[in-house]
């Protein structure tokens, strides 16, 4: 295992184990020893180093006195904090010679527990005193909410200096993560959340943890607002306030109290238009500026943000597309495992324990949406021409075998469900068979192609090569392909190399990746090499 998913009962348990190992290698309170610990963030080899070099010291570092005085046998005592004469037994210190009443020590507690962790090195109320505030005092001492604070922050406190363990980021989820090491940083908690151990964002693989902070960042900043105003708005020409054109004539009048018209193309004045122009309603000073090489520079930079803004508006819609899809895919994933299993269950006569292959699907679809999700930012940094035509052809690919798995499993499915209007399907046991096949065969192709496809990307697409003047997915030719031709389903995909028909490679009959000659099996889906006739 890469990882381990710890609960709070977990880390408590763990927390428990070294508090009594210090405790009875030191000779201290369980207490003192949560203190010690703290101190030393929970790392005991420190910790013993420390102590039995100078004892002394450590206990003045960290406030727990040796001589721990106790409260003297009299009838009364004044609190240091409200000046009020208490009995004896409602006076407490914290191991020190300062004495204060209860209801002073719950206010003085209260209000360092609500102020956040720091709690856990509370000191006595008396400024020049170090003594530190132990754990019983405070269960003894303060109301059952506070308690509940205290303890988690305790809790809290073995997570944040644990560079191997982390939280879960998912909402409301108190599980956390110990990572044992490996080159994937991707882990799954037990509430269902896969996300990134290193950067703590959801699992992006194949994208780098760089390239998703830079996405994140992009999709949340101002830029692009601005490159919009750019892409979509001219300036006026005598007040320079922007403006947005959304219909009408090329005739432009200004917002009051500048009122200025102008001609949208040129940015002259309106008065200027005339016959000589072509027209009031059309101006030829732009086409003939812009022919002749008089193009202002404010015009193409227009065009390069507008261009920019198309560019990233496509990568970015089919990212959210793909998370809305994954959002439903889940919904329905527990939609089959709540009610329709049971259903399907009854109606074809099966256990539930022989239709975990649905399940499975869904869950693939989930993985896969995750997967194609991120395809698209890895895309939208990806500027090498050779590369990005082969990544669209993978891309596309992926998304096909995708759909295929995903309306079998949504729609293919329903068939074999009760309807309003009938409580029988209209299908057959045998039918029911043969749609198990399918869906068990898809989810499986599936599941190989974009594993191989994740470590393609992640591998940074090396089997493809650039020429000055061509491209090829070879790293032995350099002949340019054929013309990009049209897919089945619309993408733009790169044809075959004529390496594939000299024979050096051969291209899959089921997911027609080009794979290596030295190869039996396909390195994407797993399916043999076709025999040659």
């Amino acid at each position: 295992m890469r990882y381990v998913v710890l609960t709070e009962d977990d880390i408590r348990e763990r927390q428990e184990e070294m508090i009594s190992r210090v405790s009875a290698i030191f000779s201290v309170p369980r207490e003192s020893a949560c203190v010690l610990l703290r101190h030393y963030k929970w790392s005991i080899s420190k910790l013993s180093d420390d102590w039995f070099a100078d004892e002394e010291n450590v206990r003045r570092s960290v406030g727990l006195p040796s001589n721990v005085v106790h409260v003297p046998d009299c009838p009364e005592l004044t609190c240091g904090i409200c000046f009020e004469g208490c009995a004896a037994n409602a006076m407490s210190c914290a191991g020190c010679s300062h004495f204060y009443c209860h209801e002073c020590w719950e206010g003085y507690i209260s209000a360092a527990v609500n102020d956040g962790p720091g709690c856990l090195v509370l000191q006595c109320p008396e400024p020049s005193c170090d003594a530190i505030v132990l754990e019983d005092m405070i269960n003894s001492l303060t109301k059952d909410e506070d308690k509940v604070k205290y303890a988690r922050f305790v809790l809290w406190s073995y997570i944040g200096v644990n560079k191997k363990i982390k939280w879960c980021p998912a909402p409301d989820c108190t599980c956390a993560v110990e990572f044992l090491g490996d080159g994937n940083y991707d882990v799954s908690c037990k509430c269902k959340f896969s996300f990134c151990w290193n950067c703590a964002e959801e699992a992006h693989r194949p994208v780098s943890c760089d390239t998703v902070s830079k996405w994140i960042l992009k999709n949340s900043a101002e830029s692009e607002n601005m490159n919009w105003i750019l892409a979509n708005s001219k300036p006026c020409p005598k007040c320079k306030r922007p403006i947005e054109k959304n219909q009408g004539c090329m005739h432009m009048t200004c917002t009051p109290p500048c009122k200025f018209e102008f001609c949208w193309l040129c940015l002259g004045a309106w008065s200027d238009h005339g016959y000589g122009t072509g027209g009031f309603y059309a101006c030829n000073r732009y086409q003939s500026a812009k022919m002749g090489g008089m193009y202002d520079e404010a015009e193409a930079r227009r065009e390069r943000a507008k261009n920019s803004l198309e560019r990233y508006m496509h990568y970015y819609e089919r990212w959210a597309s793909n998370q809305t899809s994954r959002q439903k895919a889940q919904a329905d994933l527990q939609k089959v495992e709540n009610e329709d299993l049971t259903k399907l269950s009854d109606v074809v006569g099966i256990p539930e324990t022989q239709l975990k292959f649905i399940p499975e699907a869904w869950s693939q679809i989930i993985e896969c949406r995750r997967v194609l999700k991120w395809t698209y930012a890895y895309g939208y940094y990806l500027h090498n021409k050779a590369k990005s035509d082969f990544f669209v052809y993978l891309q596309g690919e992926a998304e096909s075998g995708l759909e295929r798995l995903h309306k079998c499993a949504e729609k293919d499915m329903r068939e074999f469900l009760p309807t309003a209007d009938s409580t029988q399907p209209s299908l057959s046991l045998q039918d029911f068979g043969e749609f198990r096949v399918k869906l068990s065969g898809l989810t499986s192709v599936t599941r190989n192609y974009f594993e191989n496809l994740v470590q393609t990307l992640e591998a940074g697409l090396q089997d493809v090569r650039a020429t000055d003047q061509s491209a090829s997915v070879s790293t032995s030719s350099s002949k340019k392909p054929p013309t990009n031709t049209k897919g089945k389903s619309g993408r733009s995909k790169v044809a075959r190399t004529s390496q594939e028909r000299s024979g050096d490679r051969w291209p899959c009959d089921r997911c027609t990746f080009i794979n290596p000659s030295s190869t039996n099996s396909c390195n994407m889906c797993g399916r043999n090499k076709p025999r040659r006739r």
